[in-house]
């Protein structure tokens, strides 16, 4: 086991460095220069000698090889370097509104993982026959809908018309509320239609015809034979969607005016803040690799069968 999880962790530093790289090479091919942006402005009264000791200040001037060198280096040590907008370390950006992030993603993730099964679940209930199409079909309206203008039809039908929930000066845990349904809607459409595809695979298996034949109930068979088995393909899929989960957020906390890692991304988007956005991005694969991980150490507790910590089938 421990040999295994070295392994993945290997690979998961590999997916980092990738990541990381690929994400220094594209901003580099950027046009502009976030420096020019923010020096430039004439209020500052900088000079051109001031502005060029700016550059060299955050290390512009150099080979690009060169920057990739000590900007790898100090990544390593633990050094995200300086935002060039804000002029403060980018760990303090992080430290102040990743958590803000978080409070959206983590509830948005869980009820995704609850939507997304559930409609699937009662897709297959005998008492739910009759919805079985509209449930089926509900996951791929829920997956086309652009997360933007899903908010903003929230906050039009449950905020202006039906009064239920305030966007403005609502509390901590009623302003939550739209944008972690938001968030999830989306998430959850693939993992419902993954796990009704699933589903519908392990429900042919021969170990459910013979539980069956022991005289189960459709329902029985269902909960104690089907769906542990078919949550395996679930488990994969969640761990993939989590980057998609982390982009939707940021697209949430512009549409609702919440503080955290969107409204930086937005303003680093707009100066061209390299060392933000690497670290956007790091975030994202950081959480794709840890996810991933954590699914592969469960799945073979869903299904002994795939010894996968002794490094193959039984």
């Amino acid at each position: 086991m421990g040999r295994y999880i070295l392994k993945r962790l290997g690979q998961g530093i590999l997916v980092l460095w990738a990541a990381w790289t690929l994400s220094f090479i594209l901003l580099q091919l950027l046009p502009g220069d976030a420096i020019m942006i923010k020096f430039l402005d004439p209020s500052l009264g900088l000079s051109a000698d001031q502005i060029a000791q700016m550059r060299k200040v955050y290390g512009e001037g150099v080979p690009v090889w060169q920057q990739y060198v000590t900007a790898l280096s100090a990544v390593l040590h633990g050094d995200l370097g300086y935002s060039v907008q804000l002029g403060v370390p980018v760990t303090e950006v992080l430290s102040t509104n990743f958590p803000q992030t978080l409070k959206l993603i983590i509830p948005g993730f869980l009820l995704a993982l609850v939507i997304g099964p559930g409609l699937a679940i009662l897709a297959w209930l005998p008492g739910l026959k009759s919805l079985r199409h509209l449930l089926l079909s509900l996951p791929s309206l829920l997956v086309s809908l652009p997360v933007f203008w899903l908010g903003i039809v929230l906050i039009q039908i449950f905020s202006f018309h039906l009064h239920w929930v305030s966007v403005i000066n609502p509390s901590p845990i009623g302003g939550m509320i739209l944008p972690v349904i938001t968030l999830a809607l989306p998430i959850a459409a693939p993992l419902a239609q993954i796990f009704m595809r699933s589903i519908d695979q392990v429900i042919t298996q021969p170990f459910v015809a013979a539980a069956r034949a022991r005289g189960l109930s459709q329902k029985r068979v269902l909960f104690r034979h089907v769906l542990r088995n078919a949550s395996l393909p679930l488990l994969t899929v969640a761990g993939l969607l989590l980057g998609e989960l982390i982009a939707g957020a940021l697209v949430t906390e512009t549409v609702f005016g919440l503080n955290g890692l969107g409204q930086v991304t937005q303003q680093a988007v707009d100066a061209q803040d390299v060392n933000v956005l690497q670290a956007v991005v790091m975030i994202s694969a950081l959480a794709y690799v840890v996810i991933n991980l954590l699914a592969d150490l469960v799945t073979p507790l869903l299904d002994p069968r795939l010894n996968i910590l002794s490094g193959g089938v039984r």
